[in-house]
């Protein structure tokens, strides 16, 4: 296998592409969700044929990238003190930090814990100045809530597909991703990113839906759009509105 870094012009733009040479027919052109330009051509194709291929799906190309700049998680990193608003399924929720009666210390026995209280995230337990307390029980009680949510989430949208059995992936893992809400790996190994679970859950299913088409078509091809348009119509909507909610 031999691997080029190659690139051409567009107009003002500058494609830049990582060409590899196979036992192929036909020249392939992907592109990956980090923005990477990919292209399979075969052994003996010429490279200025290669080049010019490159430069006529370069609209496509620009496009690709710019969508999957648009996928990528952006949310601003929140403070964790009392007042700051955070999201969970789409709405906001304010954090309350409930404090012992004047004059009394919280007890050195009690548990931290955090409850949903009429759009408030109600810590209690901890010191009111303690943002460092604050943020670990947080982020903790998110962790908890996606590890219910989106396996479950993923169970309920490989209905979706005309046969569910064939998008079973051989694993769901939990991981932050600073520039992907989700992969899917050769492998059919699936990851989703757990900040997820501050998105709608019509966002949340899209992403999930998204995986679960990577698991019968690899790259981002014509049959990859057409296969996620056949089980989930109105995912251009979802993907807009996950853009903008967690923008």
């Amino acid at each position: 296998m031999m691997l080029e870094q190659r690139q051409v012009e567009y107009g003002t733009h500058l494609i830049e592409y990582c060409l590899e040479r196979r036992e192929r027919a036909t020249l392939e052109i992907t592109v990956t969700p980090a923005g990477l330009v990919r292209v399979a051509a075969p052994i003996g194709a010429a490279t200025e044929d290669i080049a010019a291929k490159v430069r006529k799906r370069a609209r496509w190309i620009l496009a690709q990238q710019s969508s999957f700049s648009n996928f990528r998680p952006h949310t601003p990193p929140r403070v964790f003190v009392p007042g700051e608003t955070h999201l969970y399924l789409g709405r906001q929720y304010r954090i309350r930090v409930v404090q012992p009666e004047a004059g009394k210390a919280i007890p050195q026995a009690c548990t931290p814990s955090v409850r949903m209280v009429r759009g408030f995230l109600e810590l209690s337990g901890v010191d009111f100045y303690d943002t460092g307390a604050i943020e670990k029980h947080i982020k903790e009680w998110y962790r908890k809530r996606a590890e219910v949510q989106l396996p479950s989430r993923l169970e309920l949208n490989r209905q979706r597909f005309p046969n569910p059995l064939a998008v079973q992936p051989k694993s769901l893992k939990l991981q932050q991703m600073p520039t992907r809400w989700g992969s899917t790996s050769p492998a059919g190994r699936l990851v989703l990113n757990p900040e997820l679970i501050r998105a709608p859950m019509d966002c949340i299913d899209y992403v999930v839906t998204h995986e679960l088409c990577h698991l019968l078509v690899p790259n981002h091809g014509r049959r990859f759009f057409e296969l996620q348009r056949l089980v989930m119509p109105d995912w251009e909507r979802r993907k807009q509105r996950l853009e903008k909610v967690m923008a």
